[in-house]
């Protein structure tokens, strides 16, 4: 039986003066713990990290320049059968 994974959808700051819409991130939960008690999450990639709790994503770890914005807003998607 495969086990259902958690996502959420984090909007990222776009580039100063763009016009174009901001990017947004899907982040898997971790067993890892933020400094706030709520669960980490990361991307795919796993250089974005957060702890989210509500909507907010706090930024622990970012690419260069996602990092200048200390909360996000995440977003729950459905959760979804794990690959």
């Amino acid at each position: 039986m495969k086990s259902l994974e958690r996502r959420y959808a984090v909007t990222l700051p776009g580039s100063i003066g763009g016009h174009a819409p901001p990017p947004v991130v899907v982040v898997r939960i971790t067993e890892a713990v933020g400094p706030g008690g709520g669960p980490v999450w990361t991307n795919h990639v796993g250089d974005l990290r957060v702890e989210i709790i509500g909507e907010v994503a706090t930024v622990l770890s970012a690419p260069d320049g996602t990092g200048r914005h200390p909360c996000l807003h995440a977003v729950a998607l459905p959760d979804r059968l794990a690959p």
